[in-house]
C-alpha cells in the first residue's frame, strides 16, 4: 500500500529532482544493518502509519478499520475519562508548558509526583525527566564517569545509545548475556570504578524479566550498581501478596517489587508512557543521588520539561492506580491469559515465559515478515512486526502487546486471523507455556 504524506488537508510539494552536494553526502551514506527496517518504514503499511481515528482499541488508517495491538496503553489510562477530564483543571492553574528547565524552576505537580512514586515504589526518592531516552543518554554517563559500564546484551537500543555517550565521556563499555553471568563476574573484578550493570526489567520484546536474584548479588559482591530499566514493567507488575488481583501482583510498583528485591546497591529507572500513558520517566534512586543528578545530568538542567497535560495525567493516573488499579490489572491479567492459552491451542509458540501482556510469536523463516505483517493488516490486525537487526534472525516475527481496554472478542479475532496467518507463514510451534497463575 503506498504512502500518502498530507499537510493541513494539502499535499505535501513535491521533493527536488536533485540535491546539492551537501545533502547527497548525508543521503547516499548506506543505512546498514538497518536498511531493512527503513525499508519497511517506507512500504509496509503496519510501519510509520498515519491513524486518523481512535474508537477504544479500534483505530482507523484512512478507510481501513483494525485492532490496536500494538499499543503500550497497557492499563487503558489513555481512554480513562475521570483522567481525560481532569486535565483542563490543570491547564487552567499552570498554562500549557512551564517552560523553565527544571534547573530555574518546577512547577508544584512535579513535587507531588515524586513524593507519590517514591511512596508507591518503597524507594528513598524519586527524579523525573520527560523521557527514558533523555535519561538514558543522561543519566548513565553522570554515574558511570570513566568508570565501567556493562549493558546487557538484549537490552533496549537506547541503553546501548547510551553506553555510546558513556564512552564519549571516557568510560569502557563492554556487553554481557544474562546467561553468561560467569563471564560478567570476571569483567567486574578487572573494572574500574564506578562499575554499573545495565539491564531491561519487563523485556521490551519478549515481556519476560532480567535474573535479579542473581544479578543484585553480584552487583554488591563487586562494589556495582545495577540499573534496571523497566519501561515495561512500571503500572502492570507490582509487589506479591495475598491480596493481590492477579498474579502480577499489588499496586504496580515495578519488577523490582515484584521479584521481591531492594534497592541498595539498584537504581531503577521507569517511564509514565506506557501504563500511564504520559510523557513522564523517572530515576529511582536515594536522594543524595538525586540531588547529584540535579547538576549533572543534562536535561535537568538544559531540555524544556513535560507539559502540563503530561504532569497532570501522571498524577491523576496515580490516584487512579491507588483507586482502581488492581481491577485493571486483572482485566489485563485475564485478557493476557485468554490469549496465550489461544496459542497454546493453535500449537503456536512464543518467547514469553511470563505471562506478562508482551507476546511475541517467531517466524520460522524470518523473510516472511513483511508478508505475515500485511496479511495481519489485511485481515483488521494491527500489530508490531519485528524484522532483524531490531532481534536477531531467530527472533524476528510479530509482537502482541494486550491492554486493559482490550476486548474478548478482539482476542479471540486475533486468535483466529493468527491460525489463518501460521497456515501461510509458518510460526514457531509450542513447547510449553508460562505459569499463568
Amino acid at each position: 500500500m503506498p504512502k500518502t504524506f498530507e499537510t493541513l488537508g494539502r499535499p505535501l510539494p513535491p521533493a527536488p529532482s536533485a540535491f546539492s552536494p551537501a545533502w547527497r553526502h548525508v543521503l547516499d551514506r548506506p543505512l546498514g544493518i538497518r536498511a531493512e527496517l527503513d525499508r519497511m518504514r517506507r512500504h509496509a503499511p503496519f510501519y510509520d502509519a498515519t491513524v486518523d481515528e481512535v474508537a477504544g482499541r479500534r483505530i482507523r488508517i484512512g478507510d481501513h478499520w483494525l485492532t490496536d495491538f500494538a499499543s503500550c496503553n497497557y492499563l487503558g489510562l489513555d481512554l480513562d475519562r475521570e483522567i481525560i477530564e481532569a486535565v483542563p483543571a490543570y491547564l487552567d492553574r499552570w498554562g500549557t508548558h512551564p517552560s523553565w528547565s527544571r534547573l530555574i524552576a518546577s512547577p508544584r505537580p512535579y513535587d507531588d509526583i515524586e513524593r507519590t512514586l517514591a511512596e508507591l515504589l518503597g524507594g528513598q526518592d524519586a527524579l523525573l525527566l520527560p523521557t527514558i531516552t533523555h535519561i538514558q543518554y543522561s543519566v548513565l554517563p553522570a554515574l558511570v564517569g570513566r568508570g565501567s559500564l556493562f549493558v546487557e546484551l538484549h537490552a533496549h537500543q537506547t541503553a546501548h545509545d547510551g553506553g555510546a555517550m558513556v564512552a564519549s565521556h571516557g568510560g569502557t563499555v563492554a556487553r554481557f548475556r544474562e546467561d553468561r553471568l560467569d563471564r560478567l563476574e570476571r569483567l567486574l573484578r578487572a573494572a574500574p570504578h564506578p562499575r554499573v550493570i545495565c539491564v531491561d526489567g519487563v523485556h521490551s520484546m519478549t515481556g519476560n524479566g532480567p535474573p535479579l536474584d542473581e544479578l543484585l548479588p553480584l552487583a554488591r559482591a563487586h562494589d556495582a550498581l545495577l540499573y534496571v530499566d523497566d519501561a515495561h514493567g512500571f503500572g502492570v507488575v507490582g509487589e506479591r501478596g495475598p491480596d493481590e488481583s492477579s498474579p502480577y501482583g499489588s499496586r504496580g510498583n515495578g519488577i523490582v517489587r515484584h521479584l521481591g528485591a531492594g534497592y541498595d546497591n539498584l537504581v531503577l529507572v521507569g517511564g509514565f508512557s506506557k501504563a500511564y500513558s504520559s510523557l513522564l520517566a523517572f530515576v529511582a534512586c536515594p536522594t543524595e543521588v538525586k540531588e547529584y543528578l540535579k547538576s549533572a545530568a543534562g536535561p535537568y538542567i538544559f531540555s524544556g520539561p513535560s507539559p502540563v497535560a503530561s504532569l497532570a495525567t501522571g498524577l491523576v493516573g496515580l490516584r487512579v492506580n491507588e483507586r482502581r488499579g488492581e481491577a485493571l490489572r486483572a482485566t489485563l491479567h485475564r485478557l493476557t491469559s485468554r490469549f496465550l492459552a489461544g496459542l497454546r491451542g493453535l500449537g503456536l509458540g512464543t518467547l514469553n515465559t511470563s505471562g506478562f501482556p508482551i507476546v511475541e510469536i517467531p517466524l520460522l523463516d524470518a523473510d516472511n515478515a513483511d508478508p505475515l505483517g500485511r496479511f495481519l493488516y489485511e485481515h483488521g490486525v494491527f500489530a508490531s512486526v519485528v524484522p532483524f537487526p531490531v532481534v536477531p534472525r531467530d527472533q524476528v516475527g510479530v509482537r502482541v502487546q494486550i491492554t486493559a481496554a482490550n476486548t474478548d472478542d478482539e482476542i479471540d479475532h486475533l486468535l483466529a486471523v493468527l491460525a489463518e496467518a501460521a497456515a501461510r507463514f509458518p510460526l514457531v510451534a509450542a513447547t510449553g507455556g508460562p505459569d499463568l497463575g
